[in-house]
């Protein structure tokens, strides 16, 4: 690919964070039920200590660590403002963890 095109997609990507300003703005956190298993998982993860720094990683393990990532700050959210229902956990998400969670499902 050329300089031009990676300029447009630089340009593309500054757009979207934009756009993710915007919808920052108006949503926040958004209240989501989750399965008290899944719930527990993350709250797990969140608790988990790593003793090892990451090292040189392929593209694949950093995407795996990020996710792992994602997933302990779900937790932490729980942990620190989930509400047991049931069986189902609700708990007020930071819109960027939710989109995380959605992305991570496709």
């Amino acid at each position: 690919m050329s300089a031009e095109q990676y300029a447009r997609y630089r340009d593309d990507t500054d757009v979207l964070a934009a756009i993710g300003a915007c919808v920052a703005a108006q949503t926040g956190r958004v209240t989501v039920r989750l399965p008290r298993t899944l719930a527990e998982a993350a709250v797990a993860a969140w608790n988990r200590d790593e003793h090892e720094a990451p090292g040189e990683e392929t593209p694949t393990q950093y995407a795996l660590r990020d996710g792992a990532a994602e997933l302990a700050l779900i937790g932490l959210a729980i942990t620190e403002r989930g509400r047991h229902e049931g069986e189902e956990v609700a708990v007020d998400l930071d819109v960027a963890a939710a989109g995380a969670a959605v992305r991570a499902a496709r």
